[in-house]
């Protein structure tokens, strides 16, 4: 029941994010962290992906680009974010929205060659269920990426948690290790992904104290947590 509770909280929040416009603001923050990854991942032209967590679909286009002859699914809890995600995508011939949160992902086992969560994860309700869900509808051989920027190992990103909404997830990156272990991952490893971009000189956000603090933020990086199966 506590799961369905904090879905129902999570869905409302990111459907007010959706409305409010914050989705499309998501590739500027989250683009230099990501690119390292899907560089790491070595997709090729036919692969099957799954975004998870995909709000207004900017990595899932992206994606896309990366597996002409593939494709790629694009999954949300906010429908709001779907709807957005769908406007913006009606170019791509290889790209589908779903709505449906990732300890239920609505789709057919052992089809995904490769699953990526960016910024996402420490929402979810149940983690741990995540994972397996993600590991079921992998194929053998497919891997998983997970990319956080909240977590216990880095101590600058803590006071995030009260200024949030909803329920997160505040773990090591140990943690999340085990929890793909647990899933049935092997070769399961973490790493950290620095954030390179400029940092302005007065920083005036609610997310930290001052530029400093985000400067020290960005240089601890963020959590790449992946596996195979």
């Amino acid at each position: 029941m506590a799961d369905t509770t904090q879905s129902s909280a999570l869905r409302e929040e990111f459907n007010r994010w959706a409305e409010a416009g914050r989705g499309e603001g998501m590739e500027q923050d989250h683009l230099p962290i990501t690119l390292p990854v899907l560089e790491k991942m070595r997709l090729a032209p036919t692969d099957n992906v799954l975004d998870v967590g995909c709000g207004a679909g900017w990595l899932s286009q992206r994606l896309a680009k990366l597996v002409p002859e593939g494709r790629v699914v694009g999954m949300d809890i906010s429908d709001e974010m779907i709807r957005h995600a769908r406007r913006s995508s009606m170019d791509f011939d290889n790209l589908l929205f779903v709505a449906g949160e990732v300890a239920q992902i609505p789709w057919q086992p052992h089809f995904f060659s490769h699953a990526i969560s960016v910024e996402s994860s420490y929402y979810w309700p149940d983690p741990a269920a995540g994972i397996k869900d993600i590991f079921r509808v992998l194929r053998e051989g497919g891997s998983a990426w997970v990319l956080i920027n909240y977590y216990r190992d880095n101590p600058h990103c803590h006071q995030w948690g009260d200024l949030l909404a909803v329920k997160t997830h505040l773990l090591f990156a140990e943690e999340w290790a085990e929890q793909f272990r647990a899933a049935g991952f092997t070769n399961v490893a973490h790493a950290r992904v620095v954030d390179p971009s400029p940092s302005p000189e007065v920083y005036t956000g609610r997310w930290f104290r001052d530029a400093a603090h985000l400067r020290a933020f960005k240089a601890e990086g963020a959590l790449l947590v992946h596996g195979t199966k």
